[in-house]
């Protein structure tokens, strides 16, 4: 089966490395290097004018799609999406949204709109938040497993909305012979990529997804992940893992980016880990005994848990160089892994080195 192999597509404003933790490309963040000055006046390059260079040099590059995240601090990825679909002729555009704020009715007029504008290349990434200060920022005092029981109804709603003729008695949603207009009904329904390492997640995700999506994680501790998905649905969804890389010409050049990284980081601010995500549990879990050593962060060959502190973003990701990291995603993808989304810093020169030096290394990829 092919592997569908996305590019994160950056919607908070991108560094110019690991080793200066600044959006200064795009973004909301006043000041802004490049782009978006020349001489210290404006230039007339946008935010939305980067974001379509990265979505353009990724689908050059081999990548079939880009996820765009959603956070309160980045553009919404549903106007982004059709903005960016202009710019490209086959991306798939992986818009991530919490079924919380949207209505399911409204939810599938949007996403038919988009499917007929695009010629179907709207895919979901269906997130259900990670709790604290963050989801208070949208207004959500839902706790955890009421958020993912909330998610699922929502994705019953929107199904059977796009079928048409739905009505619905639930807890959170209630319909009536709810259907999508004539002029947008038999739109291809988006392949759905759920997010989610709790239980009550996972049980969603073995309902819903076609994918079941991850962070990076030590490779037995996602066999195991994947093994409890796969124990909760009749019909289990296919794997994908969201994988953060620094590849280099050697490895040594690639631990020497991270070194400069890693002496020029800040103290972690915010509101990191301040919320209910087991996801994010887990990853300080495997870090626990790992101390202020970069290197003692490398859990496995190659496998680094420490980009959290060099980037808004999970901890885990690969480091080497070309070839060793097309291993690790080869390992992957025999651990059974199907889709990837790839991510690197800055967004539009490592999609452009990925593209060219490590995807054709990949002996798993078959399409």
């Amino acid at each position: 089966m092919p592997v569908d192999i996305y590019w994160r597509i950056h919607m908070e404003g991108d560094q110019p490395s690991l080793r200066r933790r600044v959006r200064s490309r795009g973004g909301f963040t006043p000041g802004g290097t490049a782009p978006g000055t020349r001489d210290g006046l404006d230039d007339g390059y946008s935010h939305a004018d980067y974001m379509a260079e990265v979505a353009r040099a990724a689908e050059e590059s081999g990548f079939v799609g880009g996820l765009l995240p959603n956070f309160p601090h980045t553009d919404d990825p549903w106007a982004a999406a059709a903005t960016l679909a202009r710019e490209t002729t086959s991306y798939r555009f992986m818009v991530a949204f919490q079924p919380g704020f949207l209505h399911p009715v409204q939810a599938a007029r949007m996403t038919a709109t988009l499917q007929q504008a695009t010629g179907g290349r709207i895919v979901y990434n269906v997130i259900s938040g990670g709790g604290g200060p963050a989801q208070l920022w949208w207004g959500d005092k839902v706790d955890h497993d009421d958020r993912y029981a909330r998610t699922s109804e929502f994705l019953d709603v929107l199904k059977g909305v796009w079928e048409g003729g739905h009505t619905h008695h639930g807890r959170f949603y209630q319909v009536e012979d709810a259907g999508l207009p004539e002029e947008l009904a038999g739109q291809p329904f988006p392949e759905i990529f759920f997010s989610g390492s709790s239980p009550a997640a996972i049980d969603a995700a073995g309902r819903h997804a076609d994918y079941y999506l991850s962070w990076l994680e030590p490779f037995e501790a996602l066999a195991e992940k994947f093994d409890a998905v796969r124990a909760h649905s009749d019909t289990p969804p296919r794997f994908a893992v969201r994988v953060d890389l620094l590849a280099r010409e050697s490895e040594e050049e690639a631990w020497e980016e991270i070194r400069q990284g890693w002496q020029a980081r800040a103290a972690e601010e915010g509101h990191a880990g301040r919320g209910d995500s087991v996801g994010v549990r887990r990853s300080r879990s495997f870090l626990a005994e790992a101390g202020d050593d970069y290197r003692g962060l490398e859990v496995a060959p190659n496998v680094w848990g420490g980009f959290s502190a060099l980037r808004d973003g999970p901890a885990f990701g690969l480091v080497g160089d070309y070839h060793q990291v097309a291993e690790r995603l080869d390992q992957l993808l025999d651990l059974g892994v199907d889709a990837f989304i790839l991510a690197g810093v800055p967004h539009l020169e490592e999609a452009r080195r990925v593209g060219r030096h490590v995807l054709p290394l990949l002996k798993g990829r078959t399409s």
